[in-house]
């Protein structure tokens, strides 16, 4: 039978991100792993998926272990993109919301490949950049130091200005399309700002993840704690609940991690206040789960959870010691047991 058109565009939008010298192509040998990792987890078998054997097999099951190199390693019996595309058929034919979990998981591993290659080519800052700010320590410490400090701190200022911007384009819209809804822009929302007298403006909220078949408005967060008011940001937060109620929509906020806080308990009234839900901590899992079905449940709990929640276990603990190093080939970040070993190029 003639493959859905539908599935021909899912699989090219799975294989490409962006657009020009910032582009991103996975390779058919790339999917085929990322195809075989997908059926791995959803237990559907080579009869269904019609996907031969890796002749390399993943030194893992969790993804999360396994190198972006070994993705790279040619697979002897590795199909065309067409009998790629057979195979995505086959599996959404046997489990529907496949072609959403193949989406995602290609989504995370694209934006993962692109930030590999922001960490090898960011360039390392200029003095004619940065110089001038030494104005604020110069005489205080040895000049050679400080210029050191100087360039470290610019250009892990801007990795991670990178990082985060990088995690806005895949974080939210996953955790969106789990939830069986997208997330929608300023431009687009059906959510407007209100001003000082509660009167509509054409102003758009953006929302998390927006479900136009229950018309709920999720905001989704990863802990609220009490440093979001210095920020400047929590009268932001409490005018979400309001302006979702306006526009005739159910508020629902969603934290992950369960820390107790004043700002948390007064967003939660906010929330309910205006005919909201909320759910924190497990609760915010297990609802998620409810609203994603048994596949896409699987995909919050295997490539979301695992690195949010262990992440949060290292909150309180304070910095590890570390250092720094950086060659003409790679920069060097030695722990006390391990490393992490960034090559550079260009």
């Amino acid at each position: 039978m003639p493959i859905p058109i539908e599935i021909k565009k899912l699989f090219s939008a799975a294989r490409i991100l962006g657009s020009g010298d910032d582009r991103v192509t996975l390779s058919e040998n790339e999917l085929f792993c990322l195809l075989t990792q997908c059926c791995g987890d959803l237990s559907i078998e080579a009869s269904v998926s019609q996907l031969p054997p890796l002749s390399a097999p993943a030194p893992s099951s969790d993804y999360y272990r396994l190198p972006l190199a070994w993705f790279q390693i040619p697979q002897a019996e590795c199909p065309l993109a067409t009998g790629l595309v057979e195979s995505l058929a086959a599996c959404i034919a046997h489990e529907p919301d496949f072609g959403l979990y193949f989406a995602n998981l290609a989504a995370l591993h694209k934006r993962r490949r692109k930030y590999q290659r922001i960490l090898s080519t960011q360039p390392r800052p200029t003095m004619n950049q940065i110089g001038p700010r030494s104005l604020l320590e110069f005489g205080g410490v040895h000049h050679e130091l400080l210029a050191t400090w100087l360039v470290w701190r610019k250009w892990i200022f801007d990795v991670d200005n990178r990082a985060a911007q990088e995690t806005g384009y895949l974080f939210e819209p996953v955790l969106a399309s789990c939830l069986g809804g997208e997330a929608v822009g300023s431009r687009n929302s059906p959510v407007k700002r209100l001003n000082d007298r509660g009167e509509s403006t054409e102003d758009g909220r953006q929302i998390d993840c927006y479900d136009g078949e229950c018309q709920l408005a999720y905001e989704f967060k990863l802990r609220v704690t009490i440093a979001a008011s210095g920020q400047g940001r929590f009268a932001e937060e409490l005018s979400f609940p309001v302006e979702c109620r306006a526009a005739g929509l159910t508020p629902v906020l969603v934290v992950l991690d369960p820390t107790p806080s004043p700002r948390l308990t007064e967003l939660i009234a906010k929330f309910v206040a205006n005919g909201g839900m909320y759910y924190v901590g497990a609760d915010a899992w297990a609802h998620m789960d409810s609203k994603a079905g048994k596949t896409m449940a699987v995909f919050l709990e295997r490539y979301i959870r695992p690195p949010l929640t262990e992440m949060a276990t290292h909150e309180d603990t304070g910095p590890e010691p570390i250092q720094l190093s950086w060659s003409p080939e790679e920069i060097l970040i030695r722990g006390s047991n391990e490393s992490i070993r960034i090559p550079r190029r260009g």
